[in-house]
């Protein structure tokens, strides 16, 4: 397996160091997310489970039927559930185009290239915020390919974030008021892993009897690389763009989270500190060839074991005992539309252009409006200033939307507030919507249907395959078993502080999971 063996000579080597002394609580917290990690992917691949999944599935608290339970299931709303405990309505952060996006602080040491980011958006506190008012000694790592995979579990506060972007792991000036990165940040990227892995191959982990997926499917990738092997371009700035969507970026992100827990030293102090690691090459992955696919199959196994190895190393720095794990992921994905359907399965795209056209009438082509996973969201209190009556429009509009094939539910601000506390779709709403957003419209599909323009598979609705994560704990405190019971990724962050004895600072919407607890620490 070359393509394997590569990832780990470049970037997955143990790094030198000696274990801390134990400690009566946890010295080290982990959280574990795998973007687009649905959470029937345990059940359908258990026999082949191996390394990391296979220890949360077999010796952790596992909650099979995790829910993102707000509307937009994307990555920023996923991400800013995780260590919060709140929904999107009580973050801030309602979807991708309203996550981490901000040019007033560029990123460092890439001359302007790629796009600033922080949490400027993001409302409240996390977990991180909590340990810090237990004691300020505690210290943050936070390592994701994406930025808004990195800097939302972390909430507002400043620390050790980093995420990958045109080749090198970087952070932004919300983080650093240098302009350079830390030494040890310039060290790994002068490694270089992109030019050591271009040209690289991507082939099956398993012998090829080991995948009943069919390896040939003519909706996957838009029609073009669709069987294995896959080969990384040996020209580097392809192979920057196209890395994203290679297993090997994972280990990448795993083989730096590594080498930062051990040059910051973290888990070594008084304090129990925190480390975020957030793996997005499972999304990547699910979009261009879609859940049911033999690439995703071998992209979970791969993630399996390299996150296994990655628990080993940790277990060198921090002892065992003394870590306390959790795994989850930000949104689940819905079948390939096309594929659905020629399997005879009610499925489509829904992108309701009439409306759209229709909405830059009324809004005079505003840039402040925009569309995003059924929400028409906009800067309103203009059009109410320019004598718009807006509730005619919003209805308006929302019966062009709902005449259109695959649109379940369509509400406006006026039918979402009185809408019934049984309407499912109306209750994930709520749970998105900030009460101070500018919104016309927003709408729920049917099962299988997505919003979509292209060719990709594609999540972000209020349906069950979207909303479907792992929720899982490992580690001092936790019981060894599963549970069937719905939860929620809001219920993450209080069952942790429960665990670490600390307090949120502000009231939650998730609620600690006693079950999963073997004992409440004081």
């Amino acid at each position: 397996m070359p393509f394997l063996r590569a990832a780990l000579a470049a970037a997955l080597a143990l790094p030198n160091g000696s274990p801390p002394a134990d400690a009566p609580r946890p010295r080290l917290v982990v959280l574990i997310v795998v973007d687009q990690l649905r959470g029937d992917y345990f059940t359908r691949f258990e026999r082949q489970l191996s390394g990391g999944f296979a220890r949360f599935w077999r010796e952790g608290a596992f909650f099979e039927q995790g829910r993102q339970d707000h509307a937009i299931a994307e990555t920023a709303p996923g991400h800013s559930t995780l260590l919060s405990g709140r929904w999107p309505a009580h973050t801030g952060i309602v979807a991708n185009g309203l996550g981490v996006s901000d040019p007033s602080t560029p990123l460092l040491e890439l001359k302007d290239m790629g796009q600033g980011a922080s949490p400027r958006r993001f409302r409240g506190t996390t977990l991180y915020d909590w340990l810090r008012a237990s004691d300020s000694a505690s210290r943050v790592l936070a390592v994701s390919r994406k930025d808004r995979g990195a800097i939302l579990p972390v909430g507002r506060s400043r620390g050790e974030v980093y995420w990958f972007d045109h080749g090198i792991f970087t952070t932004s000036r919300w983080y650093r008021t240098e302009d350079t990165l830390p030494g040890w940040v310039r060290e790994f990227n002068a490694t270089d892993p992109v030019r050591t892995l271009a040209g690289s191959t991507w082939s099956l982990l398993l012998p090829d009897s080991a995948y009943p997926e069919p390896d040939s499917v003519q909706f996957e990738a838009g029609g073009g690389a669709v069987t294995f092997p896959h080969q990384l371009s040996v020209n580097i700035d392809a192979a920057v763009l196209q890395i994203a969507g290679f297993p090997v970026m994972d280990s990448l992100t795993l083989a730096f989270a590594l080498r930062g827990v051990e040059r910051l030293r973290l888990a070594r102090g008084r304090a129990t500190d925190l480390l975020v690691v957030s793996l997005s090459t499972t999304d990547a992955v699910g979009h261009a060839y879609g859940p049911d696919s033999r690439e995703l199959h071998d992209q979970v196994l791969r993630v399996d074991r390299w996150l296994g190895r990655f628990m080993d190393s940790l277990g060198v720095l921090v002892p065992r005992e003394a870590t306390v794990w959790a795994l989850t992921g930000d949104h689940g994905i819905t079948s390939l539309p096309e594929l659905a359907a020629a399997k005879g399965r009610p499925a489509g795209r829904v992108w309701p252009t009439d409306a759209f056209a229709d909405a830059a009438q009324v809004t005079g082509g505003d840039p402040s409006f925009g569309f995003e996973a059924g929400l028409l969201f906009g800067d309103v209190a203009r059009l109410r200033a320019r004598g718009v009556k807006l509730d005619s429009v919003a209805d308006a509009l929302a019966g062009k939307v709902a005449s259109v094939p695959g649109v379940a539910r369509v509400y406006t601000p006026k039918t979402l507030k009185r809408a019934a506390a049984s309407d499912t779709g109306a209750v994930l709403w709520r749970h998105t919507i900030p009460d101070d957003l500018g919104w016309l419209l927003c709408a729920t599909l049917e099962p299988g249907y997505v919003w979509s323009a292209g060719v990709i598979a594609e999540h972000g609705t209020t349906n069950l395959d979207d909303q479907w994560v792992p929720v899982a704990f490992l580690g001092p405190g936790f019981v060894s078993r599963r549970f069937v019971e719905p939860v929620s990724t809001t219920d993450i962050a209080p069952t942790l502080a429960k665990v670490l004895g600390v307090r949120p600072s502000e009231r939650l919407d998730g609620r600690a999971l006693a079950q999963a607890l073997a004992r409440t620490r004081r």
